[in-house]
């Protein structure tokens, strides 16, 4: 398994529409936004193969992962985490970030949790699933 950071907003996308619209019934409308092109997308590949993708933005100090998917046959291989984690090493190596946020789907909370977030707020529909955020608060740098 290798994860890298890509360029490749098509690979990205293919794996997106795969899971996202085709998988969980999301609208292409709510799945692509303008913010593909500033963000920065990790690539998650085994044997040559894209199985998963993250998508990283910046807010000011705060670090946002999202767009994280796996393709069916990759999950619970760890591939998943292995993203979360790169998402999480993104951040911390670029300084300035104290907190990494995401929008997790209620039914992966446990995943995230395992993974070092908190869950905070109420829950709330992002294109009719359930979802709530989560924050990780990274070591202070210095």
């Amino acid at each position: 398994m290798t994860i890298t950071e890509t360029l490749d907003l098509a690979a990205c996308h293919a794996l997106r529409r795969t899971v996202f619209m085709d998988e969980q019934g999301i609208s292409e409308a709510d799945e692509f936004d303008d913010l593909d092109p500033v963000a920065v997308h990790l690539l998650a590949t085994v044997d040559g193969r894209a199985m998963g993708t993250a998508r990283l933005l910046t807010d000011g100090t705060t670090g946002k992962i999202g767009r994280v998917c796996v393709l069916p046959e990759a999950r619970g291989t760890g591939l998943g985490a292995a993203l979360i984690r790169a998402g999480i090493a993104h951040f911390a190596a670029r300084g300035g970030i104290d907190t990494v946020k995401l929008s997790a789907q209620v039914h992966a909370l446990g995943f995230y949790e395992k993974l070092g977030f908190t869950p905070y707020g109420p829950d709330y529909l992002d294109a009719d699933i359930p979802h709530r955020d989560m924050k990780l608060t990274l070591p202070a740098q210095g």
